[in-house]
């Protein structure tokens, strides 16, 4: 979650401007997948977001076992 953070970041955004996720495992275990919810849910803690968990045959880097894609809403100051 370190690097959705950065990228919130750079944004000027935080886990709390997040309204949506999707995240991607490249498993068909389904504890794999609950493993990587977890590290999705205890990063976001009281910030109950919308979010889309599905387990995929493989991702776009080698070795790659995670995606999470975070849509923030941010308003223009």
């Amino acid at each position: 979650m370190g690097s959705v953070r950065a990228a919130l970041a750079a944004a000027g955004a935080s886990l709390q401007d997040v309204i949506s996720t999707r995240v991607l495992v490249a498993s068909a275990r389904r504890e794999d997948l609950g493993s990587a919810w977890q590290v999705v849910r205890d990063s976001f803690a009281d910030h109950d977001v919308p979010s889309t968990l599905m387990g995929v045959t493989v991702l776009g880097y080698e070795d790659q076992l995670v995606e999470i894609e975070a849509v923030a809403a941010v308003l223009d100051a």
